[in-house]
C-alpha cells in the first residue's frame, strides 16, 4: 500500500500540512528503502516494491524471525550516515548478485554500514490474513509480539502531525506521514487513507529521453514525464539538466544507454526545443526531482535530479491525466 501526496491544507501557495483529529496517526517518513518481509519457519524473505528478491542484501534482517514464526511485515530499510538516515547508504543491497559472492559482499556491507529495518504493519500473522482489518487493530497485534532486537526498530506513532513535522524538520529526517487509523490495507494500491508529507519537494518521474552536453560526451539534460493514466506512455513534465555534473551524470548515461528507441514515449506535447538533439529511451528509469512546483504550462519549475531509484517501477508512480494542481 502506497501514500498519497498530502494535499491538505497545501493549495494556494500554502504548505501541506498533517490531517489533524483523533481519525489519524502520524508516524516518521524515513529515507530508506521500502521492503516486504515474510518470515516463515525461521526463514526470512524480503521483497522490494517491484516484487524483486532481494534477501541475501540484507542478512542482519535474518533476526526478525525471533519475532513470529509466520508473519508478512511490511517496512523500511534504513542505514544511518551522520546521525541520519542515507538512502544512498541502502539502495546497493537490493543490486546484490545472488551466490557465494554476494553473500560476502553483503556480510561485509551490513558490518561496514549496518541496516536497521523500521517495522510500521503487519499484513500476516499466524496464517491469518490481517489487510482486512483497520490499520490501529493491525497495531495492536504488532504491538502484541513486538521484542526488541538487533536490526529492528518498530515505528513510532504520534497524534499531533504538526508537531512531528516540525520535529523531522529540526532533526534534518525527510518527513512525516499520516494514516487513516481505520485504513485498510490495499496491496499495491496508492492510497488517500496515507498521506506523505516531505519536507523537500521531491517527487518521482520517469525518464522519456536525454540530450548530451553541447559539445560534450557528457550528458547534458533528461526528459521527464509521470505515467498517464491513458496508459502507454508519459505526461511530459519538462527537462532536466542541473545536478547532472560528474559521477551522478555519468552513471545514469549508463544507465540509459541500454534503453534507445525510436518513438517519443510522451503523450502530451513535447516542444521543438526540447526536441531538439534528443535520444528517445523506453520509460522504465526513474529517478528523483527536485523542484518549486508546476508551472501554468504544467511543467516543473527548476527542476534538478537528485537521484536513481533503482528500487522503484514506473507502474508504483501516480498516473496523471492533466495538469497537477497545487505544489508538488
Amino acid at each position: 500500500m502506497l501514500a498519497s501526496p498530502g494535499h491538505r491544507g497545501g493549495y494556494g501557495g500554502t504548505p501541506p500540512s498533517p490531517p489533524d483529529g483523533p481519525a489519524w496517526h502520524h508516524e516518521v517518513k524515513w529515507d530508506g528503502v521500502r521492503l516486504l518481509a515474510d518470515v516463515r519457519g525461521g526463514v526470512v524473505g524480503l521483497s522490494s516494491r517491484s516484487g524483486r528478491d532481494v534477501s541475501i542484501g540484507f542478512p542482519e534482517f535474518a533476526s526478525l524471525s525471533d519475532i513470529a514464526d509466520d508473519a508478512l511485515f511490511d517496512g523500511e530499510a534504513i542505514s544511518w550516515q551522520d546521525g541520519s538516515p542515507s538512502f544512498a547508504h541502502v539502495v546497493d543491497r537490493v543490486h546484490i548478485a545472488a551466490g557465494e559472492p554476494g553473500r560476502s559482499a553483503a556480510r561485509r556491507i551490513s558490518k561496514e554500514r549496518p541496516a536497521t529495518f523500521v517495522i510500521f504493519d503487519v499484513l500476516r500473522l499466524d496464517g491469518l490474513n490481517l489487510t482486512s482489518l483497520a490499520l490501529r487493530h493491525r497495531r495492536s497485534a504488532l504491538e502484541s509480539i513486538w521484542t526488541n532486537g538487533p536490526s529492528r526498530l518498530l515505528s513510532q506513532t504520534y497524534a499531533d502531525g504538526a508537531s512531528l513535522l516540525e520535529a523531522t524538520a529540526q532533526a534534518g529526517l525527510e518527513g512525516v506521514i499520516s494514516k487513516k487509523v481505520d485504513s485498510l490495507y490495499r496491496p499495491g494500491a496508492r492510497s488517500p487513507d496515507w498521506l506523505k508529507f516531505p519536507h523537500r519537494a521531491t517527487q518521482s518521474y520517469v525518464v522519456g529521453g536525454w540530450r548530451r552536453e553541447v559539445g560534450s560526451t557528457r550528458l547534458g539534460a533528461v526528459l521527464i514525464g509521470s505515467p498517464d493514466a491513458g496508459g502507454g506512455g508519459l505526461r511530459f513534465r519538462g527537462r532536466v539538466g542541473s545536478g547532472l555534473a560528474g559521477q551522478a551524470g555519468s552513471e545514469l548515461l549508463t544507465a540509459l544507454a541500454s534503453l534507445t528507441q525510436q518513438d517519443c514515449p510522451f503523450t502530451s506535447e513535447v516542444a521543438e526545443l526540447d526536441r531538439r538533439g534528443t535520444a528517445w529511451v523506453t520509460p522504465r528509469l526513474v529517478i528523483d526531482v527536485a523542484s518549486l512546483g508546476v508551472s501554468p504550462g504544467s511543467r516543473l519549475r527548476q527542476p534538478a535530479y537528485q537521484r536513481l531509484r533503482p528500487d522503484l517501477d514506473p507502474v508504483h508512480l501516480p498516473t496523471e491525466s492533466g495538469v497537477h494542481r497545487g505544489r508538488q
